[in-house]
């Protein structure tokens, strides 16, 4: 419903493409990698297993936490009162109240954790390793994406010049069998024939026209443009030629050592192993030092609050030593657990692999086929334009009908719509192959 209302917009307005602007294959890409939805959610995920490998690698640091209370107590209570003339002590129940002050400064070292804090560390660098792949690998499937939509654009572009070409084939049919009905040479009925053909054209260059309002429409979505309007594609400078084919195993022996999805496997296998070994860790004896230093004051005692601070300080340094002994069987299915996670990586590691070289071998055969499917169709236009200007002089000297000449002209206009499909078809099937061997899309 969106598409038919902006398309019905851009031809009620005469809208054919506004040239405002001309857009590079390269700058749609660059343009909607950077506005794209899933890629930023993609820059955010990498941001964030950034940020837990940078809390993994400060973990062996010892923390520091400070703390203090104030209290306050009323009402009945138990006290020593000294007797002043024996000098002894008796314990009595008195109303009164009083306050506390309590300071500490605490710090913890992990000493030994059976070797988790390493492997924890060695993880996280992975992971985010592997989520920098998955990133790049979004990027590139989107940049497939536009470049299938800008190629299609093309296309389409160039099919609406050929129907605009063909309009004015058939205008100059038609004026010449014009004069020659007023000459006496040709009958109304050619006449209306030709004005048919004229009508005919045209309505195919409204439809190709539409075709490619339609192409820029979904273009200009895919790269998150708010309106198609004003936005026109560049057309190729550089010739257009045919180029030997890299074989496929060796694009794939390029693809396995640059493409990120390999990467993604390999990292995510790697960090597989070291989850393992952090689930092992709970087999080892931990042990950690740690220490306190704290001070009180009592509203209670004889003594001022700095007097009662020095007095009451305390400090401790300690070792705590964790030996495991057994805890159901925990540790031990935690790590079952991380050896079949390790498989299944090493089996998506495996298909990941079989994935991309069924890709390149698609794209290969694709590519191949696209060549031949250029050659013919390029053959077949040089010998569809011969046929059509011989037709057409035989049509002029009047040797040849106007139902053969309309068809010499419509297999003319079939040959090079052929031709351009081919042609782009190839365009894209290459950039394919040149994307797996990781050069950029241009």
């Amino acid at each position: 419903m969106k598409k038919t209302i902006l398309l019905s917009a851009l031809i009620a307005l005469g809208i054919h493409v506004n040239a405002q602007q001309r857009w590079t294959l390269r700058e749609c890409i660059d343009y909607a990698i950077a506005h794209n939805v899933n890629i930023l959610q993609a820059e955010i995920s990498a941001k964030q297993s950034e940020v837990d490998a940078n809390t993994a690698k400060w973990a062996r640091l010892p923390n520091l936490n400070a703390g203090g209370n104030q209290s306050f107590n009323w009402g009945r209570t138990q006290t020593a009162i000294k007797d002043e003339d024996t000098g002894d002590y008796t314990t009595k129940y008195v109303d009164t109240s009083s306050r506390g002050t309590n300071m500490s400064l605490s710090t913890s070292i992990p000493l030994f954790t059976g070797f988790e804090i390493p492997n924890q560390y060695a993880l996280s660098k992975l992971n985010l390793k592997a989520a920098l792949a998955d990133l790049q690998k979004a990027k590139e499937d989107l940049a497939i994406n536009i470049a299938s939509a800008y190629l299609q654009a093309l296309y389409n572009k160039e099919l609406h010049q050929v129907a605009v070409s063909q309009v004015e084939l058939s205008k100059e049919q038609y004026d010449r069998i014009e004069s020659l009905e007023r000459l006496g040479k040709a009958s109304v009925a050619e006449v209306a024939e030709a004005k048919s053909r004229v009508a005919q054209d045209e309505l195919n260059v409204v439809q190709t026209r539409n075709n490619y309002n339609l192409s820029i429409l979904d273009l200009t979505q895919l790269i998150e443009l708010e309106t198609p309007e004003g936005f026109e594609i560049e057309e190729p400078d550089q010739a257009f030629v045919l180029n030997v084919l890299t074989p496929p195993d060796e694009i794939f022996s390029t693809a396995m050592m640059n493409k990120p999805a390999i990467k993604a496997a390999q990292a995510r296998l790697e960090g597989s192993k070291h989850n393992i070994k952090i689930a092992q860790s709970a087999y080892y004896p931990s042990l950690s030092l740690s220490g306190s230093l704290g001070t009180s004051y009592y509203s209670t005692l004889n003594r001022t609050f700095s007097e009662q601070m020095g007095d009451n300080l305390s400090r401790y340094v300690g070792f705590s030593l964790n030996i495991p002994i057994f805890n159901r069987f925990a540790t031990r299915n935690r790590v079952r657990t991380a050896k079949l996670q390790r498989d299944n990586y090493a089996l998506q590691l495996e298909n990941t692999k079989k994935t991309l070289y069924k890709e390149i071998q698609q794209a290969w055969y694709n590519a191949t086929a696209a060549e031949s499917k250029y050659a013919s169709s390029e053959a077949a236009t040089e010998a569809s334009l011969a046929s059509f200007e011989l037709t057409s002089k035989k049509y002029e000297n009047g040797t040849a009908t106007a139902v053969a000449y309309n068809e010499a002209k419509q297999n003319l206009m079939k040959a090079q719509s052929d031709e351009l499909q081919a042609k782009y078809e190839y365009i894209f099937r290459t950039k394919i192959l040149d994307f797996y061997k990781g050069e950029e899309i241009q």
